[in-house]
Formats: structure tokens, sequence, C-alpha cells
């Protein structure tokens, strides 16, 4: 039988609630202006508030939005969430349609937009460069030493001016960004990254604008030139030593690591927000920095980052196809969702939820070190299940040996609003453009000092 459905004027309210703030901020380029006025509006609360009245309304179960051209199964139970992700790709395959539409402007090859066999070949592809599963990567020691370089570069400039804005940190984030993933000889190259904010922009719109091939082509280009003579302590160094047939096109899985570490770079300058504003949480961190080896796993600024992600998701919408009938529940109350529509996993609605989560509008890292965060299978700062982004890892030991030399280095403070209280619930839309900090250099910092000599 049919479940619970919406159709009308009643299904694109619905959807706008559950959807507007993250299409409305670029799902996959953020807009600048538009984040501001998100932020200053909290537009991200009308996802919370509308997954609070579909559940008062129908109860758990997910809720099929009838449109015109589309069906959308919107996933109102924390307990399906982890379902879905844990069934991919079948029945709900990541190469959703709006999905597959949007990346293709930058990366028609990626796994992400991948299916059948060629999926797994270039998933295994992936996980073989980044070393999915480890938490220190065996190029950490030449990685930990780039970033120990440019965190130095960043903090000798900022703390001669007193002050570091979102532009400055951006710049030398994607500096060393390009020097892990293309090598250090493209730490200027700000061509090649240009080049892919304006095909990711143009992604933003989906099926509403053309495949800009002649650029994706010159994008590709480069990343070929430096596949080429890759470097051996380089990401795409690593990429090289992968066996994979000519299908598989691994130079082609490049685009989505640039792009994910861009969505790491807003984590990070959240988390260093986050522990300018919250005194006990900034000892932790700083303690665990200041006794670290390098490279370290650091598993409490590790925490940092992913409540940064809890809190703000990156990934504010998870999509997936519904590729086959499937049924929800065991019990009276069955119900079938038929093949053909689209799955939405709204993650603010879930990540920010004070009726199911007693720290939703908290900073508490100790979620993800005590077991705390596994209570809660809607909690999916990056995705899960077979298709959960295989750079996890990487992504987390890039922050957080960054945030370590940051806070060894530097003492922040946030002078941008909205101010972060550690007495106040936490805004559900935090600008990470807007961010702006004091900072004032620790005398006693060999990374300061390194950097001077």
């Amino acid at each position: 039988m049919p479940g619970h459905r919406l159709g009308g004027v009643r299904a694109a309210a619905t959807l706008a609630d559950l959807g507007f703030a993250g299409f409305a901020a670029g799902v996959i380029a953020r807009r600048r202006r538009m984040m501001g006025i998100l932020e200053r509006t909290q537009a991200d609360g009308r996802a919370v508030r509308r997954m609070h009245a579909l559940r008062d309304e129908f109860g758990s179960g997910p809720v099929e939005l009838v449109l015109p051209g589309r069906r959308v199964v919107v996933v109102t139970d924390p307990a399906d969430v982890g379902r879905v992700l844990g069934q991919a790709p079948s029945p709900f395959d990541p190469a959703n349609r709006e999905k597959r539409a949007a990346l293709r402007q930058f990366q028609p090859h990626g796994v992400l937009i991948s299916e059948g066999p060629i999926r797994e070949e270039r998933r295994a592809v992936n996980e073989a460069a980044l070393e999915t599963g480890r938490p220190l990567h065996r190029l950490a020691t030449p990685f930990a030493e780039v970033i120990a370089d440019e965190a130095a570069r960043m903090l000798a400039a900022a703390t001669s001016t007193g002050t570091l804005d979102a532009a400055q940190f951006t710049t030398a984030w994607w500096r060393l960004v390009r020097r892990l993933v293309l090598g250090s000889s493209a730490r200027e190259d700000h061509d090649i990254t240009d080049r892919l904010w304006r095909l990711r922009s143009a992604a933003n719109w989906s099926f509403l604008v053309p495949q800009r091939r002649r650029s994706g082509e010159k994008f590709s280009e480069s990343l070929y030139r430096y596949a080429e003579s890759a470097e051996k302590d380089s990401l795409l160094g690593a990429l090289t030593e992968v066996s994979a047939s000519g299908a598989t096109d691994p130079v082609g899985q490049v685009p989505h690591w640039l792009f994910a570490f861009d969505a790491a770079g807003m984590a990070l300058s959240r988390a260093v927000a986050l522990l300018a504003t919250h005194p006990d949480q900034r000892a932790a961190a700083v303690a665990e920095a200041q006794h670290a080896t390098t490279p370290a796993t650091l598993p409490y600024l590790r925490a940092c980052v992913l409540e940064s992600v809890r809190l703000w998701p990156t990934t504010p919408l998870i999509l997936r196809d519904v590729t086959e009938d499937t049924a929800w529940r065991d019990d009276e109350e069955r119900f079938t969702t038929e093949a053909g529509a689209a799955l939405l996993i709204a993650a603010v609605a879930f990540h920010r939820d004070p009726r199911s989560l007693p720290f939703a509008d908290d900073f508490v890292p100790d979620i993800w070190l005590d077991g705390r965060a596994k209570d809660y299978p809607q909690l999916v700062p990056f995705s899960a299940g077979p298709a959960a982004c295989p750079g996890q890892d990487l992504v987390l030991f890039v922050t957080s040996t960054l945030l370590a030399e940051m806070l060894r280095g530097a003492r922040f403070e946030l002078t941008s609003t909205p101010r972060l209280d550690p007495s106040t619930p936490l805004p559900v839309t935090l600008n990470n453009f807007g961010l702006e900090f004091r900072v004032e250099s620790r005398h006693d910092s060999p990374i300061l000092n390194k950097s001077m000599s």
C-alpha cells in the first residue's frame, strides 16, 4: 500500500522549507552574498521546523512529495537514515538524477555519479589512493610537513596584522590543498582552482545550464599535465601508483577531491570559531595540540571538526534515487515506495533537532569520542554506508593537523557576528565567509619562530 503523501502546494512548500537554504546557498559552490542573507534569517531553521511538522502529522516513516515530473521521498525517521545510506547502490542509488546533472559539469567520470561495475572500479581506485579506513595515510609525514609550512606562513601574515578573515584563510587553504593534491609546484596555480570554481558555480543550476564542455576540457587538461609528472609526495602521485583500467579514468576522480577539500576548509574555519568562543573545549584542544607528535591522529581535534560538520553540515542535502519498489516498516503500517522517486535526507533537520538530540545546539566534541554519536544513526557528517566519503580519514587528518598548528602558533578571538556563546544555543546557520578573528602570537611558538628564521 502507498505511504504518506503530499501533493500540490503543500508538497512544494515542504520541499522549499527542507531544501531552500541548501539550494539558495549553492549546493555545489557556495554563494558568498547569499550565505550572509541566510545567516541573518537563520534559514536552516525552516528545515528543522518543517521536519517537526511532518512528524507531528504523519508520525514515523517517509513522506512522499508528488511534484510535477518528479516524486521526492523525504526521510523523517532517524533510523531510516542509517538504512538508506547502508543500502547503496541498491535500492538507494547515490547516482541521483539531479546530482548527475550537476556534477557532470566538472567530474563527468566521478564515482558519485557512476553506476554498475564501473562505479565499483572507480570506488576501489578512490579508496586505494585515499587509503580509506586508515587514520594516517602513508604520506602523512610529508603531508604534515607541508601543513606545518603553510600554517607558519598563514600565521606569520595574520599575527603581523593581528587579524585573519575568511578571504585570507581561504587563499591559504587552497595553497595547501593544491600542494597536497597536485604537488608543491601547484601552490600558486590559482587558475586551476578558479576554473574549477566556475564549473562548480555552473553546476549549482543543474538541469538549467548546459554542460560547459570546453571549460571542462581545459580544466581536465590542466589536471593531466600535473599527472604526467606527478610528484610522489602528493595525492596525485599516490593515484598514479594505483592499477586501473583506462575506462576507470583515475585522474577523473581528482576534481571531486578538490571539491571535497573546499567543504573541509569551511568546516575547519567554523571549528576555529567554535574553539575561539568555548574556553573548556579550547583548553582541551590546545593541550592535545601542544603535546602531540607529528604526524598524529589527534582524536580530540578530529572530534572538533566532526562536531563543526554536525552543527553546520557541508552536505546539507543527501540525495538518492529509489531503483526498485521499497517496503517500509514490518508491522500493520507497512507501505511501499515505488521505484523512480528521488529520496531526500535533509541533514540539518536531523543534526540540529532538539527533540531527538539533547546536544542539538551545543558544541560537544566528546560525543564523537565517548560513543554517544553512534547512538544516533541520523548523525552523518561524512555520509555513511558503502557510499560514505572515501576521503573522510584523510580530510580529518589534514584539518586536525592544520588546526593543531594554528592553536600551537596563535590565539584566536572571534570578532565577527553572530557571537558563538556556550551559554546560548548556537546559530543554526553560520556563514563561514563572514568569519573574522583577532590573532595574537604565542610568543613561545616554535611554528612562528621557524617561519621568521
